[in-house]
C-alpha cells in the first residue's frame, strides 16, 4: 500500500477559486491591483494577480505599503530584547526609556494596545505629512498622551508603536530600520522588505467613491512612526514572514516565543467580536477558524496578512487603494478556501519510542471530587487533562525539570501539577492549583479538603 502524503501543490479547482475570489475583489473594491499569496507548510503554493492596467499584473516580487503589518516586526525587535534579558515585558517604559511622559506604561501594555495611549499623534493627519514635523517624541505624544487609564482596556494606538521603535533604537543604540535588517529581515531572507520603496512597486491611489477615476496620494517618510507603518514588502516576503510567524526561526525567534506574541494579551475590542490582540499580532475568529496575523493601511495602500494554525496555511492580500478593498476580509477567505477544499493531513500517530515513566504512571482517569477526567500522555511529553463529561476544565501541561508539569492552556495556564506520592512510593493525588484529583471520587485515603464523611457512599433510607 502506498503511504499516504500531502501533496503542497494545489488542486486545479483550489487554484480557481483562489484567483476568482481576487478577481472578485479587486473589481468590486474598485482597485488598481491586488496581488495575493497563499502558503501552505510554510511554502508558497499559489499566486495571483489583477490589474486595471492591461498587460502583466503584479507578481509577488513587486513591493506594496504595508502599513500597520510594521507594528509586527517592531514587536518581534521587541521580544528579542527580552529573550536577550535586557528588558522584562512587566517594565514600565521609563526604567529604559526616561523622560517620555507616558513612562508609567509598561512594555507589554503597549505591545498589546493596553497603554491608554492616544491613537493617533495631535497636529496634522500623520499618514499624509512627513515624519520632519514631528521630529521629537514631545510632538508625537502631546500634552496629554492618554486617553484612558494604563491597563484598563484595550484601544489601539499608533503612538505606543512609536515608543517601541524608540525603545529599540536606545537598547541597540542603532536606527530602528537598521536593527530591523539586521536582526529580522536578512536572516528571514526578507530581501524585499524595506523602509523606503524599491523598484518594482506600485504606486498609491486614491480612488474616487463615487466616480472610476483616481489620483496618486503622496508618500511620505514617516520619521519616528516609521516602527508603526512605515515598511513596504511583496507578496513573498510576507508569505514567508507568515511562516516565520507560526514556527519560529531561531536565528530571530523561538517557536515559544512566536506563540507568546499569538497569545492574547488584552481583551476584545468593545463592539467588534471575535477580537483581540496578543504581543503585535492580531487574533481572529473567522468562521469558526482561530487566524492570527495583522492588517494595514497608509494612504494609497491596503495590507492583510493572516496564519490559521490549525491548517497549517497563511494568506496574504496587498492592494494599491486608500479604502474600498477589505484585505483583511479576502485573505480570511483565502486561508478558507484551501483549508475547506484541501483540509490538512494529520501528522501520523507514532508510538514513544521511550515514555517517560512517571508521566505514564499518571495516566487514565482521575477525579476532582465527583467530576470525572482523564490524563493522557502525548508523544511530544506533554500531559493533556480532559473532562470526561460536557463540562470541565481541559489543559495541556509542559514537563519541568525537578518533575512537575506547568499548565499551557485554559484555565491551568502557568500553574502547576505535581504528583504527590504515598509513603510505598505510589501516587496517591495529583495537587494542581489547590485542586485535589484523586483516582476514585473523595477517595478517603487522600487528603481531600474539608475530609471525607466516614462512612462514605451510600443511599436514601
Amino acid at each position: 500500500m502506498d503511504e499516504l502524503s500531502e501533496d503542497l501543490d494545489l488542486l486545479p479547482a483550489t487554484r480557481r477559486a483562489l484567483s476568482h475570489r481576487i478577481a472578485v475583489a479587486q473589481s468590486e473594491g474598485r482597485a488598481p491591483s491586488v496581488s495575493a499569496a497563499v502558503a501552505r507548510g510554510g511554502v508558497v503554493v499559489w499566486e495571483g494577480s489583477r490589474t486595471s492596467v492591461p498587460g502583466h499584473g503584479p507578481d509577488g516580487n513587486v513591493q506594496y505599503r504595508i502599513g500597520s503589518i510594521s507594528k509586527t516586526f517592531t514587536a518581534v525587535l521587541v521580544m528579542r530584547l527580552r529573550d536577550e534579558g535586557l528588558l522584562d515585558l512587566a517594565d514600565p517604559l521609563e526604567k529604559h526609556l526616561p523622560g517620555t511622559r507616558a513612562g508609567e506604561v509598561t512594555i507589554a501594555q503597549l505591545l498589546a494596545h493596553t497603554g491608554g495611549l492616544a491613537a493617533e499623534t495631535p497636529g496634522e493627519w500623520w499618514e499624509r505629512t512627513p515624519g520632519s514635523a514631528r521630529p521629537e517624541l514631545a510632538d508625537v505624544l502631546g500634552e496629554e498622551p492618554f486617553r484612558h487609564a494604563p491597563g484598563r482596556r484595550f484601544h489601539y494606538s499608533n503612538t505606543g508603536y512609536t515608543l517601541l521603535g524608540s525603545l529599540v533604537e536606545a537598547l541597540r543604540g542603532r536606527p530602528w530600520e537598521e536593527v530591523l535588517r539586521a536582526e529580522v529581515l536578512e536572516p528571514l531572507g526578507l530581501d524585499r522588505t524595506s523602509g523606503a520603496p524599491q523598484a518594482p512597486h506600485a504606486g498609491g491611489w486614491a480612488v474616487h467613491p463615487w466616480a472610476d477615476v483616481m489620483m496618486p496620494e503622496p508618500l511620505e517618510d514617516l520619521g519616528l512612526m516609521a516602527p508603526a507603518g512605515q515598511l513596504w514588502s511583496t507578496t513573498r516576503d510576507l508569505a514567508r514572514f507568515a511562516g516565520f510567524l507560526l514556527r519560529g526561526d531561531e536565528r530571530v525567534l523561538s517557536e515559544r516565543t512566536v506563540r507568546e506574541m499569538r497569545t492574547p494579551a488584552s481583551p476584545p475590542e468593545p463592539g467588534i467580536a471575535e477580537s483581540g490582540y496578543g504581543l503585535g499580532v492580531q487574533l481572529t475568529v473567522d468562521g469558526g477558524r482561530r487566524l492570527a496575523g495583522h492588517g494595514g493601511s497608509l494612504p494609497g495602500f491596503l495590507a492583510a496578512l493572516w496564519v490559521s494554525e490549525a491548517d497549517d496555511v497563511a494568506a496574504v492580500v496587498l492592494a494599491n487603494c486608500t479604502s474600498g478593498l477589505p484585505t483583511s476580509t479576502v485573505a480570511a477567505e483565502l486561508v478558507a478556501i484551501v483549508a475547506a477544499a484541501e483540509p490538512r493531513f494529520p501528522e501520523p500517530w507514532q508510538p514513544f519510542r521511550e515514555a517517560d515513566p512517571v508521566a505514564l504512571e499518571l495516566c487514565g482517569p482521575w477525579y476532582w471530587g465527583t467530576s470525572a477526567h482523564v490524563v493522557r500522555l502525548k508523544a511530544d511529553g506533554a500531559l493533556e487533562l480532559e473532562p470526561v463529561g460536557a463540562t470541565g476544565r481541559a489543559a495541556r501541561f509542559r514537563a519541568e525539570a525537578e518533575g512537575s508539569w506547568t499548565g499551557l492552556s485554559g484555565y491551568y495556564a502557568g500553574e502547576t501539577l505535581r504528583a504527590v506520592r504515598r509513603d510505598d512510593g505510589s501516587v496517591g493525588h495529583l495537587d494542581l492549583a489547590s485542586f485535589v484529583f484523586t483516582r476514585e471520587p473523595y477517595d478517603a485515603q487522600a487528603p481531600v479538603p474539608g475530609g471525607v464523611d466516614p462512612q462514605g457512599w451510600r443511599g436514601i433510607g
